[in-house]
């Protein structure tokens, strides 16, 4: 009788709901993938927006896909106005399906294979400036506990880098203050040691010797910035409390974590350090990904452009030849 199951490996000629399989594909992805929860809800809300498109089209086998379908698919999405970085990835999920499918025998063919990436706008990171980010810092706070946690999760993370993933995560054994150093578990349960300022390590000092153990009361957590209930903050948590700190410090565009991520990669580059060191430091497994932040704004491109390119120079003397005839001019009418 078990021996009938529906989880058992089909052969080829074997067909399954769609539903079925990808319950599976979700089980792979948790256990042999070993993807992030971040990116394994990004994969499911992608799949999932797949799997209704399917079933509007009538269709519920995973055989049934075709690539015209897939194209069609991809049109959709086009159509509805998402970002080609969202295609890119609603595409990158689908391939990792039928990859598995393929693998696991489901389908004979892997009806992706023929398509071709959706291509991405590489679009240059949005960042703070120094004067931001000092604004942001200095930020004076309430006697409250949580307005000098909010503080020092906000100190950190600027300090070190971090995706606010790893930050919300950051364990109390991860922390070798004596030295300035943080262990990080990054993407994909990489490890990385990343350093941080002396501010940094005074705020978190101060937060981890006088703060959390009233957040805390006698509740005990492996985690270092915690809330009154002994837990950890959400990702959400912190989005709105940074958005808050940004609105008091009347900074006018809204940042997001990321966003100091990348203010972090880009004022270390701006400050002369290499790009090796800073790929270490964010945990980039490609330098590529870091070679993005070497960026410089569009006011500093005009400066360098102005100040450089030769007819700028004759431009100027020509400007300034110009200006001397005309004063000259209107000295000898006087």
């Amino acid at each position: 009788m078990n021996g009938d199951r529906a989880d058992k490996v089909p052969q080829e000629s074997e067909s399954l709901p769609l539903d079925a399989v990808i319950e599976r594909y979700w089980t792979y992805l948790r256990i042999a993938r070993g993807l992030s929860q971040n990116t394994l809800l990004a994969y499911q809300r992608d799949v999932t927006t797949f799997q209704r498109y399917l079933r509007d089209q009538g269709l519920h086998e995973a055989q049934e896909v075709s690539p015209p379908l897939l194209a069609d698919f991809l049109q959709h999405l086009h159509r509805s106005g998402l970002a080609p970085s969202s295609r890119a990835r609603s595409l990158a999920a689908i391939r990792s399906l039928f990859r598995f499918l393929k693998q696991e025998g489901i389908v004979s063919a892997n009806p992706t294979v023929s398509l071709r990436s959706t291509s991405r706008a590489r679009q240059l990171p949005k960042t703070l400036s120094h004067e931001e980010v000092t604004h942001l810092l200095a930020l004076p706070v309430d006697p409250s506990p949580e307005s000098q946690r909010d503080r020092a999760m906000v100190e950190v993370l600027y300090a070190a880098g971090l995706r606010v993933s790893e930050l919300i995560a950051l364990k109390v054994d991860q922390c070798n203050l004596e030295v300035g150093y943080l262990g990080i578990t990054g993407k994909g349960d990489k490890q990385r040691v990343v350093p941080i300022g002396r501010p940094a390590v005074a705020e978190m000092q101060a937060y981890l010797l006088h703060v959390r153990p009233v957040l805390l009361k006698q509740r005990s957590s492996r985690f270092v910035f915690v809330t009154r209930r002994g837990t950890p903050l959400t990702r959400q948590g912190f989005w709105k409390l940074l958005r808050g700190r940004a609105q008091r410090a009347g900074i006018a565009r809204m940042p997001s974590p990321h966003m100091l991520r990348h203010s972090f990669a880009t004022h270390l580059l701006q400050g002369g350090a290499d790009l090796r060191s800073v790929q270490a430091m964010l945990g980039h497994a490609d330098i590529a990904t870091t070679q993005i932040y070497t960026h410089v704004d569009s006011a500093q491109l005009k400066k360098v452009h102005t100040a450089c390119f030769p007819r700028n120079r004759s431009a100027r003397k020509d400007v300034l030849a110009q200006e001397r005839g005309v004063v000259k001019g209107a000295g000898e009418s006087e």
